[in-house]
């Protein structure tokens, strides 16, 4: 495999940062996460946080060294982070289930597979066209589908944040699945959470992420996203690819997989700790709250990973 990739989670101007990313790769398949914690729900970080790691640990422990299914390993790790997530509220009796959006991405074999549950979204862009992509599951879209508003109006729409299927909810997600998508070099893949795509419309982060390389274009598209979110903006997130060679710059950006050894993978995960206490009031826990709250979702996770 060959491709250039960039992640980075901002929190906006919000208190704290709900969101949760990560990629991890081998030598023949990649995986990409993200998670929006929910923020009106106890806990929203805690569970992305144990969303995106269920993700890489048993992506990790299934690739050998490629995913058997790809789009049945997205939704079996889905519906085990949900029930990971009623397991935690379970054992702390929790008032509410943490909860979470989540949007992931397999490349294997040249093919992305994809699927998510929210408002995260996935675009995959083509010479700056929009070619495979998400469709949210939220009030918003819903009116969108029923011709009661237009697309243009989703990102300033007052009940944009509903959303009707998440994960940790009181009910099982909706889980939707992509077909098998070939890619060509050149494609450009993108994840991120509703803080950049509701200041930033599809075709403008097409226009920034096809027209200069990935990592000078990524980080200028996120500090833009963040300065247009101005003092209510979300927290925002994102991680893209541009799939084969960098042909838009001289530098040597293009990471190579073929010299990995198999079952050895590199991994990027946001380890950013700002959880919030288990009432959901948000106040800086002490250095001792934070290790058992870690301790906790990682036993949490080894429950649901097998």
């Amino acid at each position: 495999m060959r491709f250039t990739i960039f992640q980075e989670s901002r929190k906006g101007s919000r208190r704290i940062n709900q969101d949760r990313i990560a990629y991890t790769y081998g030598r023949d398949t990649l995986l990409m996460v993200v998670a929006d914690g929910m923020g009106g729900h106890a806990g929203g970080e805690i569970a992305a946080q144990i969303c995106v790691r269920l993700f890489v640990e048993r992506f990790q422990q299934e690739a050998k060294p490629i995913l058997r299914n790809p789009l049945k390993f997205l939704q079996d790790t889905m519906l085990r982070a949900h029930a990971a997530l009623g397991s935690y509220a379970n054992q702390f009796s929790m008032l509410e289930t943490p909860r979470t959006t989540c949007v992931a991405v397999v490349v294997q074999a040249g093919f992305a597979h994809w699927a998510h549950v929210g408002d995260s979204r996935f675009y995959l862009f083509r010479q700056g066209t929009l070619i495979g992509s998400t469709k949210d599951h939220s009030k918003v879209q819903y009116l969108v589908d029923q011709g009661i508003i237009g697309a243009h109006d989703v990102a300033q729409h007052p009940d944009r944040n509903k959303i009707f299927s998440c994960l940790g909810g009181l009910v099982d997600p909706v889980i939707d699945l992509s077909k098998r998508t070939p890619l060509r070099n050149g494609d450009v893949m993108v994840l991120c959470t509703d803080g950049l795509w509701s200041v930033l419309p599809q075709h403008e982060i097409a226009h920034w992420l096809t027209s200069q390389p990935v990592l000078k274009a990524a980080p200028a598209m996120m500090r833009e996203a963040e300065k247009r979110g101005g003092p209510d903006g979300d927290n925002l997130s994102l991680i893209c690819v541009r799939w084969g060679p960098e042909t838009l710059t001289d530098e040597p950006s293009t990471t190579i997989t073929e010299t990995m050894g198999l079952g050895e993978f590199e991994t990027q995960i946001d380890r950013t700790i700002t959880l919030t206490d288990r009432k959901g009031q948000q106040r800086d826990l002490t250095d001792d709250e934070i290790e058992r709250a870690i301790s906790e979702i990682q036993s949490t996770i080894q429950k649901y990973r097998k």
